[in-house]
């Protein structure tokens, strides 16, 4: 498993190298730069500025020169914010980005599993039917939808909770953020967790504890469970980068200092460094987590485990 991780890791490495290479000349091909959007900018000034950040060399040199910074382990200064670098920037977001996607996660595999079981044992039931329609619900309307809507009703409309703001991670702040953005990871466990368990219940293991009278509750707990678990573990890596990922758009929402909401006022002034940085964090985040759900899937199934 020790070597099956390591090789993944190496593989990692050519990937992540793709992302920054495409990333970084997308950037610079697009259309407009990080000083258009300054009004009146003396052509002199802009000149100087340009120079000094190595945008006035050619593209392949600039890329050259990030690289070269990148494998010290510098991220760049940003084009925007001068009295920070890259570095800062993503290391004061990237706490709250992390809080608010992990709790969104923590929400979704609690309630979603939970979903699940119930809607796997009460088969064709109305507590089944209802789980899954709100589980089909919860997978077609997008975070950006339902972000709005929680904020106008419990925000608004019911004054319960904050629209806006984090005020260090309290839980008043967190609710409404962390149920738009759990809400999708609800219906897909539910999904996921009500398939597995029922295509378990039917295994012909099942039946034979059956027949060997073992009791219900033991066998859901020992033959039932665990198998079911394991496409909800394989789920969860992408997930975890999906809510880390989507905080981007609820971040923009709810006005949350994360990484999220730096990555969308980078791209809107066209910072590059920013930019770059964040997907590069992104980038590894989704690798690593990937990699960790594989070897979490492997430990619980042997059968899978790279030979």
């Amino acid at each position: 498993m020790l070597n099956y991780a390591l090789r993944r890791l190496l593989v990692a490495i050519p990937t992540l190298f793709v992302i920054i290479t495409v990333s970084f000349f997308l950037m610079r091909v697009a259309p407009g730069g990080p000083f258009d959007l300054v009004p009146d900018l003396d052509p002199q000034l802009m000149e100087n500025l340009r120079k000094a950040y190595d945008l006035d060399k050619p593209l392949f040199e600039q890329f050259a020169n990030y690289l070269g910074r990148l494998a010290q382990g510098d991220l760049g200064p940003s084009l925007v914010y001068r009295d920070k670098n890259v570095a800062e920037l993503i290391a004061e977001g990237l706490p709250v980005s992390a809080q608010l996607g992990l709790t969104a996660i923590a929400v979704g595999l609690f309630f979603g599993m939970l979903s699940g079981i119930v809607a796997a044992l009460r088969k064709n039931t109305a507590a089944d039917f209802t789980v899954m329609a709100i589980a089909m619900t919860g997978v077609a309307i997008p975070t950006f939808v339902t972000a709005p809507l929680l904020t106008l009703f419990f925000g608004l409309y019911l004054g319960w909770l904050p629209i806006s703001g984090w005020n260090g991670g309290q839980f008043a702040h967190i609710v409404l953020p962390v149920c738009a953005l759990a809400l999708p990871s609800i219906a897909g466990i539910a999904r996921i967790t009500r398939g597995s368990m029922l295509e378990s219940l039917n295994a012909q293991y099942v039946r034979t504890a059956r027949a060997k009278g073992l009791p219900e509750s033991k066998i859901i707990i020992r033959h039932v469970l665990r198998p079911a678990c394991m496409p909800v573990v394989s789920y969860l890596g992408p997930a975890i980068a999906g809510a880390m990922t989507g905080s981007v758009v609820i971040e923009t929402i709810f006005g949350l200092p994360g990484i999220g909401r730096a990555f969308v006022e980078g791209a809107l002034n066209r910072d590059y460094s920013l930019i770059l940085g964040i997907v590069i964090v992104y980038a590894t985040l989704i690798i690593l987590l990937n990699l960790l759900a594989d070897i979490i899937y492997g430990y619980l199934d042997p059968r899978v485990r790279p030979r």
